[in-house]
């Protein structure tokens, strides 16, 4: 089915993973940033269920999934919430981290994605710039010290240096909590897709591409390469947000994607 029965919250458990459904109508997945867990989607998560069926998880190693050992694919991860949940098909709204593991699952699964919001995604092969390698030496030196704080305020200073320090200390509390539950070398995240960049031109759902405005240069970029390389995208920016617009700015997020998600499912 595309659709969730009925509205009422409720939790389930799926491997590792901790999985949460709200309202009924279109089936719609939220996916996380890596330097937050399904929280950063409350907004979302207070108004959406009014007009869709919402599904929101934490990956493997953030929010109250379990620690991530050996190999494993959050794209796969996803397909396996799609299926023990009855979703045949999903509008996938993905963060950073979430919008690879969505534009990853719509590469290698496309007859289970009815479109794709893709806010500031990574993408493989992208030439980091000197500002990105400064970053993940900070937070590699902070990390390899032991000390996981030092590690996160790395984090939200990089990728939230204007935003409401409600928004800060919110991510602050969520990647923290992932640090302690990440163990490095104890496991092996891969994509489904043996090459992503290479099958992009063939991914033909229909996709909204966003960025905040204050985004670092490289998530820019990385968001037109993909609004001009996908055949059935578009791009928006939103102001007055950095690397996280729907939490950062909910109600312009939301005034933007609310009505693509209508018209692609």
């Amino acid at each position: 089915m595309t659709q969730h029965e009925g509205g009422h919250a409720r939790l389930e458990t799926v491997g590792l993973l901790h999985v949460e459904h709200a309202g009924a109508g279109p089936a719609t997945v939220l996916l996380h940033a890596g330097i937050a867990d399904s929280r950063m989607w409350d907004p979302q998560w207070t108004t959406w269920p009014a007009h869709r069926a919402v599904t929101r998880l934490d990956f493997r190693g953030f929010g109250r999934s379990g620690r991530p050992v050996g190999a494993f694919s959050h794209a796969g991860d996803v397909l396996d919430v799609l299926d023990a949940s009855g979703i045949d098909r999903a509008a996938l709204v993905g963060a950073s981290l979430g919008g690879r593991a969505a534009l990853d699952l719509a590469a290698a699964h496309p007859e289970r994605v009815t479109g794709l919001v893709l806010a500031a995604p990574p993408l493989p092969g992208h030439a980091w710039s000197e500002e990105m390698r400064t970053f993940s030496a900070d937070e590699d030196e902070a990390l390899d010290a032991g000390d996981l704080d030092a590690a996160t305020e790395v984090n939200v200073e990089f990728w939230l240096p204007s935003s409401r320090e409600e928004v800060r200390a919110a991510i602050r509390e969520q990647q923290l909590n992932a640090f302690r539950l990440q163990v490095p070398d104890e496991c092996d995240e891969s994509l489904l897709t043996e090459d992503l960049v290479s099958t992009l031109p063939a991914v033909a759902a229909p996709t909204l591409v966003l960025t905040g405005e204050q985004d670092r240069g490289d998530f820019i970029a990385i968001a037109d390469r993909l609004a001009a390389t996908l055949p059935n995208a578009r791009r928006e920016s939103i102001a007055g947000a950095c690397h996280l617009p729907s939490l950062e700015q909910p109600a312009a997020f939301d005034a933007l994607v609310l009505p693509f998600l209508e018209e692609v499912s």
